[in-house]
């Protein structure tokens, strides 16, 4: 059974000191549990789309898999809310990582991890890419009118995978991770080089999220939102440039900011 994005919920609403009966569109919350190999990985709490992209890009943020062609199977069984994946080798990922905060040192600064496979998977940026503050402003106009859901709803976020000119790719998730994983999942199965791309995001630039952008490869990040103290200096350290609080004809340049050129 396809499941839906969102579903009509009658409501009471206040409103001019009134109260009403009416109707509204309500996000859709779906939970999805990930096997690798048979053996229970993950769940993932998520809105229903998109699945394939979001359990690869999934896998490959947690550094499980690489490429697309690692995977010798991936059945989604939407009524069991299952997700199984065969891979052609044994899972080398311990699940030992995913509860251990890990804390190292790069070229004298202090790295701060929070887990410790996102020491291994995150990627220093190398892009030479810059972008005008024109574009900046578009793109994250662009990205915001990208989502019907959102905007029937307001409960989801958005993320869109870009190149300077425009849109490549948008994706919408409850969760800002899940929506970041379908973009990373998109770009591996349709071989789309993210090196010289762009992430726009609707929400604040945490930690988490910096650390997604870099395990996906991109060198920037533009956001509506803030940043946290963590994720500035988690940007300065991996070479990423973070923009937030892009609204209207302003925005501000967390770190990195000579990519972003007059």
């Amino acid at each position: 059974m396809v499941q839906k994005m969102s579903v009509n919920q009658k409501i009471t609403k206040f409103t001019n000191g009134q109260l009403s009966e009416t109707e509204d569109d309500i996000v859709t919350e779906y939970p999805l549990t990930i096997f690798v190999n048979d053996q229970e990985f993950a769940t993932m709490v998520c809105t229903p789309t998109h699945f394939d992209e979001m359990v690869i890009g999934f896998l490959a943020s947690e550094g499980v898999i690489r490429f697309q062609d690692e995977i010798s199977s991936l059945n989604i069984d939407e009524d069991a809310g299952y997700a199984h994946v065969k891979l052609h080798s044994k899972m080398t990922t311990s699940q030992e990582y995913y509860s251990k905060r890990f804390i190292g040192s790069c070229c004298g600064k202090s790295r701060q991890f929070y887990f410790h496979n996102d020491a291994r998977t995150a990627k220093t940026a190398t892009t030479k890419l810059t972008i005008s503050p024109t574009q900046c402003i578009k793109l994250m106009e662009n990205m915001q009118k990208s989502s019907v859901v959102f905007q029937e709803t307001g409960g989801v976020h958005n993320a869109a995978l870009c190149s300077p000119d425009g849109i490549i790719v948008s994706r919408t998730d409850i969760g800002r991770h899940n929506a970041l994983d379908k973009l990373f999942g998109y770009s591996i199965l349709n071989n789309v080089s993210v090196r010289e791309k762009i992430i726009v995001f609707s929400g604040r630039i945490s930690s988490e999220v910096l650390v997604k952008a870099a395990k996906i490869g991109v060198g920037i990040v533009l956001s509506k939102s803030a940043p946290t103290d963590l994720a500035i200096k988690l940007a300065d350290d991996l070479n990423i440039t973070a923009v937030g609080f892009i609204r209207g004809s302003s925005f501000n340049i967390y770190s990195h900011p000579e990519r972003i050129k007059l």
